[in-house]
């Protein structure tokens, strides 16, 4: 077995967790489910059902994630109605996976690259002077999007669906991983997720926690881990679950 009884701490969310932990097991790994994130409803369902059943006043709905496309489905009694006016986009794959799987058109998906600067180089959002965006997303996140495409002319306004916490969970049993030097290689999928593991488990921990490998998913997140003290940091050529196996198993065996 490649990863040789490597451990693996897994940061993604609960629910978003199985299958990377499977994957790493299939190649001799143990996955160290520890999550840093949880993803849970906002509580204006109201507000959200409201904004889903007038989409004919936008030209654009765009989702930032798979969790966008979920929540939102979720608080609308499990559908979004189709129009015809609506040009639907995602901003990469995954969503647009998620976007298939309940029905939804995908309009418009990078082809290459899977974040707001891959969606903005696209053609078709370069001239959208005078039109109306709705982005789709969690609470809080990056602005950079709407900034854009408001500097372009179009009206942008947000639908936040869905809001991040830091789950309750007992992280002892890490510590004393982290402590006996049984951790290997740490994946993260995204800077709040990095955030929540070095507060979750404590300053006094951090030094060992910034001398294990780290797999990331992006060049910000790299720049985040960077300014925390990690100095061994891979980022994967995507934020597919099998991306992140790969770039695991070159920080396990060199190659």
């Amino acid at each position: 077995m490649v990863l040789n009884g490597a451990h693996v701490l897994v940061t993604r969310p609960e629910h978003q967790a199985e299958n990377l932990s499977r994957l790493i097991g299939e190649q001799g790994g143990i996955a160290v489910r520890f999550p840093t994130l949880e993803i849970v409803s906002r509580e204006d369902a109201y507000q959200i059902k409201n904004t889903l059943a007038n989409l004919d006043r936008f030209q654009w709905v765009i989702f930032i994630s798979a969790n966008a496309v979920n929540f939102a489905l979720k608080a609308n009694s499990g559908k979004i109605a189709r129009t015809k006016s609506v040009r639907f986009v995602a901003v990469g794959q995954a969503t647009a996976q998620a976007m298939k799987m309940v029905g939804l058109p995908v309009d418009l998906v990078p082809e290459h690259g899977y974040n707001s600067e891959a969606l903005l180089a696209m053609p078709g959002l370069q001239q959208v002077e005078g039109q109306n965006v709705l982005i789709v997303r969690g609470e809080g996140g990056r602005e950079q999007l709407a900034t854009t495409l408001r500097s372009r002319g179009a009206e942008v306004n947000y639908l936040e669906v869905y809001k991040r916490i830091i789950p309750r969970i007992d992280s002892s049993p890490v510590v004393k991983l982290l402590t006996q030097r049984g951790l290997d290689v740490i994946t993260v999928t995204s800077v709040e997720a990095l955030q929540n593991l070095s507060l979750m488990l404590g300053e006094k921990n951090n030094k060992l926690l910034s001398l294990i490998p780290l797999v990331v998913v992006s060049d910000r997140i790299r720049r985040q881990a960077f300014e925390m003290g990690f100095n061994r940091i891979a980022v994967t050529d995507s934020p597919t679950d099998t991306a992140i196996l790969e770039t695991v198993i070159t920080c396990v065996t060199g190659e």
